[in-house]
């Protein structure tokens, strides 16, 4: 829903719920009928929180990617990510994983071996960013970054990381591509935290608590994108945990389907042969797989807007 405000046009984006399987439901907040993407940031989906059960452990079967890099940051829990370039890395709260598809890689995401056979609390976000059109046909990568490693600062009364990108003068460690943010803060009650002015697609997504963009409440587990130029600040009227991200607009319109994102839709014709003829690098040891989808899915059209 878009409406007018002081600051010129608000577009607010409430989550569907979609199931991943295997008893992991998340809250896909990107895309949306309402908005295909932020900045550079196509897919967004917010998983937890949430306590897996013993007999339920998360189990994202290899699958691939083309044109796209994941960012994956947890609050709670532990994820091996694995990878068909060999990688086995666990991530746990605060850190990031910063994967490269470039022109192909497949990965899984499950609860690692020591971990199951018990209860596992689950919380956290993983985005999608298209990658710039001279980065699309990359080589594929890998990159882990520990928490301790991004940028932790005090804006006022506001405690922040900034988990990849460049805002309030700090700049993460995380090898991104392109011009974005990705900013995670705790603003605590009665303070404001002004929203960086350098880029023209800005969001904020709250995770507990609530916020005032002037007479605006940004609700809980809702989107909110502001209009570009807007000079404005977030005010908690409670505790408030909030994600903040944005970046430059997409440099050229790319098409979605399934996991794939490119600017040529045949290249996404291309990438559903290779993965139903297995021609990527698979993941060592794990003979498990996501099929090719056949349900009649469309591809989704994201406009540089």
């Amino acid at each position: 829903m878009t409406t007018q405000s002081e600051f010129g046009e608000i577009t607010r984006i409430v989550p569907r719920t979609h199931d991943l399987g295997s008893g992991v439901t998340v809250k896909r907040v990107l895309p949306s009928p309402e908005r295909r993407a932020i900045g550079p940031f196509v897919f967004m989906d917010h998983f937890g929180p949430i306590t897996l059960p013993a007999t339920s452990p998360m189990d994202v079967r290899p699958h691939p990617h083309i044109g796209l890099a994941t960012v994956t940051y947890l609050w709670e829990g532990r994820i091996e990510h694995r990878d068909g370039l060999g990688n086995t890395q666990l991530i746990e709260a605060g850190a990031v994983n910063w994967m490269t598809s470039g022109r192909g890689i497949v990965h899984s995401e499950r609860t690692p071996t020591r971990d199951r056979g018990r209860e596992q609390r689950l919380h956290g976000l993983q985005l999608w960013v298209a990658l710039p059109l001279e980065h699309e046909e990359d080589l594929p990568s890998f990159r882990h970054t520990e928490a301790k490693e991004l940028p932790q600062i005090s804006v006022g009364g506001v405690k922040l990381h900034v988990v990849a990108g460049t805002a309030y003068g700090e700049r993460s460690p995380v090898p991104v591509l392109g011009e974005l943010f990705y900013v995670d803060a705790y603003v605590p009650r009665g303070e404001s935290l002004r929203l960086p002015d350098d880029y023209a697609q800005r969001a904020a997504y709250v995770l507990s608590g609530e916020l005032y963009a002037g007479e605006q409440p940004v609700l809980r587990e809702e989107l909110m994108l502001f209009a570009p130029g807007s000079k404005l600040q977030l005010n908690a009227t409670v505790d408030t945990h909030v994600v903040l991200m944005g970046g430059a607009p997409l440099d050229a319109p790319r098409y979605l389907w399934w996991n794939y994102v490119s600017s040529s839709e045949s290249r996404i014709e291309e990438a559903k042969v290779a993965w139903t003829k297995k021609r990527y690098a698979m993941v060592d040891g794990d003979p498990e797989f996501i099929p090719l989808p056949v349900d009649g899915r469309s591809t989704v059209l994201l406009q540089a807007e």
